[in-house]
């Protein structure tokens, strides 16, 4: 996971060119990384005037919003930083600095805090199985591990950008015995499976979770195969919006990532980012408050209106 430190010497347009490319990546790490850009444009912002400043600041979180339109950890990171009700340019300054830095540390702290939730949940013995790279599922299987359970792990190669291939690097490295399967493999490994940890990007206030595309027939095996289905989250990646009936919206990225549309004339070629698993599919959501069902989504979301 990243901190603020690995983002030093970037000005907000290229974190946000590198959120958009997916050399920054994973919504917690992305929402970070938003947190950090609002905090550089007050940094290099020249003049006193407190309108200017609130217009370039604006600009600067509608820029950030635009590269990842499925990412609600990243608009919650911007409204975080941007709620000040500062009455000055130097105390509205100074609020998006202390703002950025408090997200980034609550963010981090999240992340143990899951992993311990979701470590301890993980039994001696068990095969996990994870889909794509999410730092908090990986974070959770970690803590098990260093726990001294003898557990090991198959990882989906998820494509078309292979973050799995993260995956299992990270895990190797950290001495996890991992198998990387192709995405297919999935119903054919599940029979040899004893839980199911993913990441999310956006959880809705149905419970239902918008993850990396493939996400929902993970599920949907494992859901087959009675094995239960752990979603690890910090709280700011449920939808506020999605309680108010707004859907959440699924990006697209561009066809030359899974074949060159040159070589398939007269074919068109879709790229869906991220798919929706229901809440019947999910036993548990791990947060850093602690676990949840999927039932309970609307109620965390409710609290953070507080």
């Amino acid at each position: 996971m990243m901190g603020l430190e690995e983002f030093e010497g970037l000005s907000p347009r290229e974190i946000a060119e590198k959120i958009e490319s997916m050399e920054i990546r994973g919504a917690a790490d992305i929402a970070r990384a938003g947190a950090y850009a609002l905090n550089r444009s007050v940094k290099e912002y020249p003049g006193d005037d407190l309108e200017g400043l609130k217009a370039e600041l604006e600009s600067c979180a509608e820029m950030l919003r635009s590269t990842r339109p499925t990412a609600v950890s990243l608009k919650n990171a911007i409204e975080y930083v941007m709620h000040t009700g500062a009455e000055d340019t130097q105390e509205l300054k100074e609020k998006i600095k202390k703002n950025s830095s408090e997200f980034v540390e609550k963010s981090l702290q999240a992340g143990d805090d899951i992993a311990e939730y979701g470590g301890k949940r993980i039994n001696d013995g068990d095969v996990i199985l994870t889909h794509c790279n999410s730092s908090m599922a990986l974070g959770a299987i970690k803590y098990a591990w260093d726990e001294g359970k003898e557990i090991s792990v198959i990882a989906t190669e998820s494509r078309p950008k292979k973050q799995g291939y993260i995956t299992v690097r990270e895990l190797s490295d950290h001495g996890v015995p991992v198998t990387l399967i192709v995405d297919s493999a999935v119903r054919y490994k599940m029979e040899e499976v004893d839980k199911v940890y993913v990441g999310a990007d956006t959880i809705a206030s149905n419970g239902a979770v918008i993850n990396k595309i493939g996400t929902s027939q993970v599920a949907l095996c494992a859901h087959e195969s009675r094995v239960p289905v752990s979603v690890c989250a910090e709280t700011y990646k449920f939808s506020r919006e999605t309680a108010f009936g707004d859907l959440v919206e699924i990006e697209e990225r561009d066809a030359s990532e899974i074949a060159d549309p040159e070589e398939f004339p007269g074919v068109q070629i879709s790229n869906p980012v991220f798919d929706a698993t229901p809440s019947e599919y999910i036993d548990s959501i791990i947060t850093e408050e602690g676990v949840i069902s999927p039932g309970g989504a609307y109620r965390i979301i409710k609290e953070m209106e507080r």
